[in-house]
């Protein structure tokens, strides 16, 4: 039996007047998977994530959720919530009557809506009765996700979820999506956050002018990525230096042109994954301790960054 897709796209277009803001994209979410939608400003994310809560409609393509086709008609398909450009809020009203309005509008019974329960799982509890206009961006991203949660959708749309937030927050954001999608509920998430969308996502899309430059596995996206730069920390940084000059398939980089703070105790080498397991067991034979390796840039964001200057150079 094959994996349910709760996004099946094939082909999509989408033009505003002489401008082609997607162009043929293909995309497939499946059920219970926590999907990344990533690329450079202007490059679709809004227009897609907009198509999928039916607040505009496609020019060209088919599109399925949750196993139905999606017509014409401007409106959210069953079993969809989310936000696109941040939640739509009252400022003038409460989090709990921000929340009962919105059940009211989407014809749920305030009383059995569950509004305590989802300010609950978004942790906002202990400002139920304060007024939306005091809260930081931050808190008026929970109450999004917490009004999207009233419906119970089995799919989730959220455009930079942890906008704002801070670490305790986002922590708390990403503990209720993961729960989610452990679940069965499907979330497509769009962020600028590589660290956000490395931590949260099995797959990831990434677009670039309208189309579609990488879909799948991080871990295939990681493989495909050439040589990256990486922080190396030891207990002996002149040793470590003489052994990195003499491992095949590595190179010291200044750590200037890495990006990367400078110290005299700090080496940045750049190579491809095979070449830095073997300095790391060079290291470990010769008794150098190893107190720090991590990529200057995740692989998600190097490779983020090649493939969206691969397709601007080709449509140039």
């Amino acid at each position: 039996m094959g994996t349910y897709l709760a996004i099946r796209a094939r082909g999509i277009s989408k033009y505003f007047g002489d401008v082609v803001a997607l162009d043929g994209i293909d995309l497939d979410v499946a059920q219970g998977q926590i999907h990344g939608l990533v690329g450079p400003n202007g490059a679709g994310k809004t227009t897609l994530l907009g198509l999928l809560l039916g607040l505009s409609v496609a020019d060209g393509g088919s599109l399925e959720i949750l196993g139905t086709p999606v017509g014409r008609a401007l409106a959210a398909p069953d079993g969809v919530a989310g936000f696109v450009d941040g939640p739509g809020l009252y400022p003038s009203l409460t989090a709990s009557q921000n929340l009962a309005a919105l059940a009211a509008l989407r014809g749920i019974d305030k009383r059995t809506a569950g509004i305590g329960d989802v300010l609950d799982q978004v942790g906002l509890t202990d400002v139920a009765d304060d007024r939306v206009r005091g809260f930081s961006l931050g808190m008026r991203q929970r109450l999004g996700l917490a009004a999207a949660l009233l419906t119970k959708p089995r799919l989730l749309v959220l455009d930079e979820p942890a906008n704002g937030l801070d670490p305790a927050g986002k922590k708390h954001v990403h503990r209720v999506l993961t729960r989610l999608a452990a679940d069965g509920t499907s979330v497509v998430l769009s962020s600028h956050r590589m660290d956000d969308v490395e931590a949260l996502c099995s797959e990831v899309t990434i677009v670039a002018t309208g189309r579609v430059v990488f879909s799948g596995p991080l871990g295939k996206l990681a493989a495909e990525n050439s040589e990256l730069d990486y922080r190396l920390l030891t207990s002996d940084p002149r040793a470590a230096r003489a052994t990195a000059v003499e491992t095949a398939g590595l190179r010291l980089v200044d750590a200037v042109e890495a990006g990367t703070r400078q110290d005299e105790d700090l080496l940045v080498v750049r190579a491809k994954v095979p070449a830095l397991d073997d300095l790391v067991s060079r290291l470990v034979h010769a008794g150098i301790a190893v107190r720090e390796l991590a990529p200057v840039v995740s692989p998600l964001e190097a490779a983020f960054l090649a493939l969206t200057e691969q397709q601007q150079e080709a449509d140039r």
